[in-house]
């Protein structure tokens, strides 16, 4: 009864933590009280006491920081002038902004709102279809959780002990740019040119001036990754050093935040952050429970008796979470599935790192699936094109994302290599 009320909880609609905490419930009524009275009230603390989680909150202040200092437009203009000179230049742009933007604020939603609302209207002036540019913004945004520094990442490492941050970090970077290479590929061999955009002509500063103003806001992840890379501090302490670089570009540097605006700002990243923290307690308490009924040794069991390679391991889980991003939110996801996979993978002999970044990487593409993709909700609601229309223009690049998704699980060295020539 327990998973009827999950899974018929999710079928109609209701947030995930709701549906978690309402079997739960079920189970704390109904079952052999006061033990579980006491025990699922305890696991959803557990959920939460954990230092390393106070890096969501502080990483997403940083990110609102930053949306609310003024640097979009520097980040357009200074990829303007890296690949706006190309064909089909201004969704060249679009792409790799997203790529620089992921270094800032590590989330696709924000991403899309960002640029979604700079270039949906300006690749439609210039000739693009407007669902053509909603679905390109969506699809590059996917980038935002996989280039460091990336709150999937740190969720993933608070489930699985003994992957490094550090290492993750590092293997998300050729995903990352191998996407936009792919998206990039794809624009240009696909789209046609009209009006002459043969290049991006955004109104903004010199190509000298563009190029001076890109970089202290590229500065802020080569701080925080670096110093991380380099042992200085943790994760946590990076993202509270990202939320200073980013309040002091925004007062002091770029004058763009008011001090009234700061409680306005510090609510959002408060709301924001609370969805997140209450996934986490909510499924650390449901995990538990999976564990009590010993469900991840049964499925655990069942798969390495069953599934005889690695491969159709990998092909599995795949389809797996591919399936799964289109009703569940990301982080959700995986909060619920790595416990019971990543240990099948390690006796598959599939390395860690690689493993999670795969997890990563496939629940993203999530964001641009319907009928829950977050990331279409956001350029729909930019874009108001209506969401069938937006879902069929998406479709190329998801077969896109899964290309690249398929090169990433089959040749490993495109996620290992950077981490272990770094050493990790």
């Amino acid at each position: 009864m327990v998973y009827v009320i999950l899974i018929g909880g999710l079928l109609a609609g209701v947030p995930i933590a709701i549906a978690i905490v309402a079997a739960l419930l079920y189970f704390m009524a109904t079952g052999e009280a006061p033990y579980t009275l006491r025990i699922v009230p305890t696991e959803i603390f557990k959920g939460l006491n954990s230092f390393p989680l106070l890096a969501i909150p502080l990483f997403v202040l940083a990110g609102e920081l930053m949306n609310e200092s003024g640097i979009t437009g520097r980040i357009i203009a200074f990829a303007n002038v890296l690949v706006g000179r190309m064909r089909a230049g201004l969704a060249l742009v679009n792409i790799w902004a997203s790529v620089i933007f992921a270094g800032l604020s590590g989330s696709a939603v924000a991403d899309t709102s960002a640029i979604g609302r700079v270039f949906i209207p300006e690749m439609e002036k210039h000739g693009y279809d407007r669902s053509f540019a909603a679905a390109l913004t969506a699809a590059s945004s996917v980038i935002g959780p996989i280039i460091p520094p990336s709150i999937p990442v740190i969720i993933y490492a608070l489930i699985v002990s003994g992957v490094s941050v550090p290492a993750l970090f590092l293997a998300g970077v050729v995903p990352g740019i191998l996407l936009a290479v792919f998206l990039s590929a794809y624009v240009m061999l696909t789209v046609k040119v009209d009006h002459g955009d043969q290049s991006a002509d955004l109104d903004g500063p010199s190509s000298t001036e563009a190029l001076l103003q890109g970089i202290l806001p590229l500065l802020m992840p080569v701080l925080v990754v670096g110093s991380i890379l380099l042992g200085i501090v943790t994760p946590t302490e990076a993202a509270s050093f990202a939320v200073a670089y980013a309040l002091i570009l925004g007062l002091f540097v770029y004058r763009k935040i008011r001090l009234t605006a700061l409680p306005g700002l510090f609510a959002s990243a408060m709301r924001d952050s609370a969805v997140i923290l209450i996934i986490i307690a909510a499924v650390a308490a449901a995990n538990w429970l999976l564990t009590y009924n010993r469900i991840p040794n049964m499925l655990t069991d069942w798969v390495l008796a069953n599934v005889d390679s690695k491969t159709a391991f990998l092909l599995a889980t795949i389809l797996l979470f591919l399936f799964v991003g289109l009703f569940l939110e990301g982080i959700a996801a995986m909060l619920v599935l790595v416990p019971i996979l990543h240990p099948i993978a390690v006796s598959m002999g599939v390395d860690p790192t690689h493993f999670g970044i795969l997890v990563i990487f496939n629940l993203m593409i999530g964001l641009i699936t319907p009928p829950l993709g977050l990331c279409l909700f956001v350029a729909e609601g930019v874009a108001q094109v209506g969401m069938a229309r937006l879902i069929r223009s998406i479709m190329p690049f998801f077969l896109v994302e899964v290309l690249v998704l398929i090169i990433l699980t089959f040749v490993p060295q495109t996620v290992i290599w950077l981490p272990r020539v770094l050493g990790y």
